[in-house]
């Protein structure tokens, strides 16, 4: 069986892997039919993701189709194709016996903390797979992208008279745009990308634009007649940019941190204090929040099909990462199709 490995940062091996045991009762073997890579894919490579550890299979985005499983109260048969949710929970924690499982104390993430989807086949467990007959491959493996934004969205409990800053317009920017949208709130973008911010103002209509390296706060006051956005959320995943969003941030408003990179963030704590800013992490999403997802994308209430820029057979993605990775081609999401 086929799998991908990173061997180390920088260094992808193609091998064979030994196949999947018979799965257990309330398991299932799946097929991997696409991959999405994702930014913490891209940390892992250039080896500054934080909770990793090497060799490892990459993959936590994941289209799948069931091969083996038994009788389940799921309903869920072989040829069934499914999103995935990689977030294994223990169930027993603080965090798990209070609901939230995106957080548990003994988190194992597919493709992080254990092997993910860059292989032929794996077992997994039926709790994890969310069954669609409409939706297309591509779309059930960036249904875990969406939960990301969903769930940071869900954190700031935003309200229509918000106005909304979303610093960093990769997957994860576009996650968060995708919900704050729902809620009414203004909404205003920023990246040091003119291309993403163009990609923004051209697909979803945004009106209300900065960017990141021409004196955003300035711009901000600008845009917004003199005062500051509400909520702030930073997806970058870059330590400069996050220590930055505490100036983007109004009196009274919050500041949620959906992206995560190893290191200190640093704060001038009386402005902090001065402002009575809410600071959030937000990490991961829940089952419920994936399945609300899917529910939405066969309603037809979401469509990422122009995030999808690269699409490559398993055989190329070793020889297509490395230019992923750099920027080139505007890759704004690539699927790996197996």
């Amino acid at each position: 069986m086929k799998a991908i490995i990173l061997e180390k940062p920088g260094e992808f091996q193609m091998v064979e892997v030994a196949p999947p045991n018979k799965p257990n009762p309330g398991e299932a073997t799946v097929r991997v039919r696409r991959v999405g890579i994702c930014g913490t894919d891209f940390h892992a490579f250039q080896g500054n993701q934080p909770f990793f550890q090497y060799p490892r299979i990459l993959g936590h985005e994941l289209g799948v189709e069931i091969v083996t499983v038994g009788k389940n109260e799921f309903r869920l048969a072989v040829g069934d194709r499914c999103a995935l949710t990689p977030y294994v929970h223990c169930g027993r924690c603080i965090a798990c016996r209070r609901g939230k499982t995106n957080c548990c104390v003994n988190l194992k993430v597919l493709g992080v903390h254990t092997d993910g989807g860059m292989r032929e086949q794996f077992n997994v467990s039926l709790t994890k797979l969310h069954k669609s007959e409409t939706l297309s491959l591509e779309h059930l493996a960036l249904i875990e992208t969406l939960g990301i934004g969903a769930h940071a969205v869900r954190r700031a409990s935003l309200i229509p008279e918000d106005t909304v800053l979303i610093v960093g317009l990769g997957p994860i920017g576009l996650s968060v745009l995708e919900f704050a949208r729902m809620s009414g709130a203004k909404i205003v973008v920023m990246d040091i990308s003119e291309n993403r911010i163009q990609f923004c103002r051209e697909t979803y209509k945004i009106a209300h634009s900065v960017h990141g390296k021409e004196n955003p706060v300035g711009q901000l006051h600008e845009v917004l007649s003199g005062d500051l956005p509400t909520v702030v959320f930073d997806c970058t995943g870059n330590g400069h940019s996050m220590r930055n969003s505490f100036d983007y941030v109004a009196h009274g408003g919050k500041l949620v941190f959906v992206g995560i990179f190893s290191g200190d963030v640093t704060f001038h704590d009386p402005d902090f204090h001065r402002k009575e800013v809410t600071l959030f992490a937000s990490r991961n999403a829940t089952e419920e929040e994936h399945k609300r997802i899917l529910a939405l994308m066969e309603a037809g209430e979401i469509n990422i099909a122009p995030w999808i820029t690269h699409h490559v057979q398993v055989n190329a993605v070793i020889n297509a990462f490395p230019q992923w990775v750099d920027g080139k081609g505007g890759v704004i999401k690539a699927i790996v199709e197996w």
